[in-house]
């Protein structure tokens, strides 16, 4: 009797801890704000298959549009409970404030920072609809015929957006912009000749610059991109601008800071475990993995930096 009754109080200790494991396990839900295939679409999903052994389910959820003001939205309205996060580029949280008029969000005071995940540059591409082997090419016919020749980027106030303006007003030419919704339809677009130009992220067309497809003509860092070493920067090129940018992952406000820290940390070593830092350098990102304190300072900083370039455009929309 006495046997049988350790043995049942050993099966209910093992089901009770059976159970307290699987409460551990957290859902999680990554909300990005473009089209499945592009920039930030890949590198939540890289995320999302590192978080698995600790979040379950790891859900990516896509919610396109606007820029990444709607999935935003989504993630400003979530429940502070650690189960939806949002991973983007920097533009919406330091671009936007300065473009809109009345934007539906405060990027400082609406979310919690948890962590960088990795700073990548911009290309500068020419599809089959355009003849210019260089950026000086590029420049020339831009002059000839101002307003002609069209670039297509993620969407309306992005980063690839000011991307085009500053290069725009540093080689004093006029470029016609063409907003879609996301990377993939950018590319697609180019592709098919409907555009002629395209700034983006270069890990999104480095493949099909090699295949001969494109040409990136030249790209936005301070240095030349390991994945197009032959490529040349727009400071070589003979055009006065760097401009660099970063992709990172918040919450909704009001994360309580043990929630935050678990998310933080397990971003950060996803990030520097080297299976997965081996595969951002291949596409072209410089692995970060940060601490939510270097990104929210990392914010402060480029709300700083791009407010008076992007006041001197004069683009404000709606």
């Amino acid at each position: 009797m006495a046997l049988t009754r350790r043995l049942i109080h050993a099966a209910l200790l093992g089901a009770f801890a059976l159970g307290a494991h699987a409460q551990d396990k957290t859902p999680l839900k990554i909300v990005v704000g473009f089209p499945p295939g592009g920039s930030a679409d890949t590198l939540a999903r890289l995320i999302g298959e590192q978080l698995r052994g600790q979040y379950d389910p790891v859900v990516v959820e896509n919610k396109p549009g606007a820029g990444g003001r709607i999935a935003l939205q989504q993630v400003k309205r979530a429940a502070p409970d650690g189960q939806t996060v949002i991973v983007l580029p920097s533009g919406p949280m330091v671009l936007f404030p300065h473009v809109y008029k009345k934007l539906d969000y405060d990027a400082v005071t609406d979310f919690t920072p948890i962590s960088l995940i990795a700073n990548f540059q911009f290309g500068v591409v020419a599809g089959p609809a355009s003849k210019a082997k260089n950026v000086a090419d590029m420049v020339a016919a831009a002059k000839a015929q101002p307003g002609v020749a069209s670039y297509g980027t993620p969407g309306l106030g992005t980063l690839p957006h000011f991307m085009g303006v500053l290069f725009e007003q540093q080689v004093g030419a006029k470029l016609n912009h063409v907003p879609f919704q996301g990377g993939g339809p950018a590319n697609t677009a180019l592709l098919g000749g409907h555009i002629d130009y395209k700034f983006d992220v270069v890990s999104e067309t480095a493949e099909l610059h090699r295949a001969g497809k494109v040409r990136i003509i030249a790209v936005t860092g301070a240095t030349r991109d390991p994945q197009v070493p032959e490529v040349p920067t727009l400071k070589e090129s003979g055009v006065d601008m760097v401009a660099t940018a970063w992709f990172a992952m918040y919450g909704p406000a009001h994360l309580n800071p043990a929630t935050r820290d678990r998310l933080q940390q397990a971003v950060s070593a996803a990030v520097k475990s080297p299976a997965l830092s081996e595969r951002l350098k291949g596409l072209g990102y410089e692995p970060v993995g940060s601490t939510a304190a270097e990104l929210a300072a990392a914010q402060a900083a480029d709300l700083k930096r791009w407010q008076a370039p992007i006041k001197a455009t004069g683009v404000q929309l709606d």
